[in-house]
């Protein structure tokens, strides 16, 4: 007999190892930007499949509120989204953005490690992360997060703000 989950319980998130793996892989054949654009894209569709309809709605009406500048409103529903599906990284990746853009970012940086403790290879997150470093004041970190993004997406836009390091670019 099958159990039921309670309506009020976020069940599994969805398991898109294999389709994220393809697109970083494809990341890195990319020929060019326009490409790699794409396949980020599809990177952005696989973190944004979100385990219920209510997880979704959660999303949907937290990007609308940030896509409006209602940042306070925003960070409430992802908030909420985050209490709801804990497990769900984008709950807390979207809501360090809202952090990142209100200029929060020692509330940031922990959103953004809870997103990245669940879905290592988030190349938004790990970005993100690297920026909140970098508006921290703490640039070697910042420089190797955002070296750890860029080595799953060499077309990272974020690519620009990496400095030559003596210790590792030859």
């Amino acid at each position: 007999m099958a159990q039921t989950v309670p309506s009020h319980v976020c069940p599994e998130v969805p398991d898109t190892l294999r389709e994220r793996g393809a697109l970083h892989a494809g990341l890195l054949e990319a020929p060019n930007a326009a490409v790699a654009q794409v396949l980020q894209a599809q990177l952005w569709e696989e973190w944004f499949k979100a385990p219920d309809a209510r997880a979704k709605d959660f999303l949907t009406q937290g990007l609308a509120q940030r896509e409006s500048f209602e940042w306070a409103e925003a960070e409430a529903t992802f908030t909420q989204l985050i209490e709801y599906c804990p497990k769900y990284s984008e709950g807390w990746n979207q809501r360090a953005f809202i952090r990142y853009l209100r200029e929060d970012y020692a509330n940031a940086l922990p959103d953004l490690d809870m997103a990245l403790s669940i879905t290592p290879d988030h190349i938004g997150a790990l970005s993100g992360k690297g920026l909140t470093l970098l508006r921290m004041g703490r640039a070697r970190l910042a420089q190797d997060t955002i070296r750890i993004a860029v080595s799953l997406n060499p077309w990272l836009s974020e690519r620009a703000l990496l400095v030559k390091d003596p210790a590792t670019d030859l």
